[in-house]
């Protein structure tokens, strides 16, 4: 059964089977407004955690996304090339940004749950 983490700079993660997927939570979605550009990670790439992995772009501003755990990059996201604002509409489903092995799922243990995020953002 999938699991899901949270960051206090708004990422998501998603656990099932060892493969992580990650996305901005719809607060954050919320927060920058529409989304024009999405800056992807290359597949291969290793990322730590904390580390900038993407740039959304909206028409306010952009803004980095963090790696909330260390892995690396199997798959991005490529349909947010063609529809960026995939992730205004669907931040937590098909508006993910990118997939990955995670390194070391101790660092999991960490993160929010739902409800520590829920008052987080309060």
């Amino acid at each position: 059964m999938a699991k899901t983490y949270f960051t206090e700079d708004h990422e998501w993660i998603r656990v099932e089977g060892g493969v992580a997927t990650v996305g901005i939570t719809d607060y954050a979605q919320e927060q920058l407004g529409d989304l024009v550009f999405v800056e992807l990670p290359e597949v291969g790439r290793k990322v730590k955690k904390g580390d900038t992995a993407v740039v959304v772009e909206s028409v306010k501003a952009a803004s980095d996304v963090y790696a909330p755990a260390d892995g690396e990059v199997t798959e991005a996201n490529t349909a947010l090339s063609a529809d960026p604002a995939l992730v205004n509409s669907a931040a937590t489903g098909d508006g993910w940004l990118w997939k990955m092995k995670l390194a070391d799922e101790s660092q999991l243990s960490g993160l929010l749950d739902q409800a520590g995020y829920k008052a987080h953002i309060g």
